[in-house]
C-alpha cells in the first residue's frame, strides 16, 4: 500500500516538474527492493553509474518505462510520466548519494 500512496503522489500535470524527493524515496524503495538498498545489485542487478555506462539516458528511460520482458523488472510506463524516468535515469547515471 505504501508504494501506491508513494505512486500517486508522483502522478503530476504534465506541465509540473517532477516531484524529486519522491522520486528519490521511489528509486530507494522500489527499486531498492529488488537492486538493493545501496542500488549495488540483489535479485536485479548492480543499477550504479559505472555498472550503467553502457546505457546512455534514451535506452534507460526506455528500460524503466518498459521493463525487461522474460525477467522481474517490470514496466513502470503505467505509473510514470516520460519527465519522471527520464529524472530517474539521470539520477541512476550521474549517481544517487549513497
Amino acid at each position: 500500500m505504501a508504494a501506491i500512496a508513494l505512486l500517486a503522489a508522483l502522478v503530476t500535470p504534465a506541465a509540473a516538474e517532477p516531484d524529486t524527493k519522491a522520486l528519490e524515496r521511489l528509486v530507494r524503495q522500489d527499486c531498492g527492493s529488488c537492486h538493493g538498498l545501496t542500488l549495488k545489485g540483489g535479485l536485479g542487478p548492480d543499477i550504479r553509474p559505472q555498472a550503467l555506462n553502457h546505457h546512455d539516458r534514451d535506452s534507460l528511460t526506455t528500460l524503466i518505462l518498459d521493463g525487461v520482458p522474460g525477467t522481474a523488472m517490470p514496466p513502470w510506463r503505467p505509473l510514470l510520466s516520460d519527465e519522471e524516468a527520464i529524472w530517474i535515469a539521470d539520477y541512476l547515471l550521474n549517481g544517487a548519494e549513497e
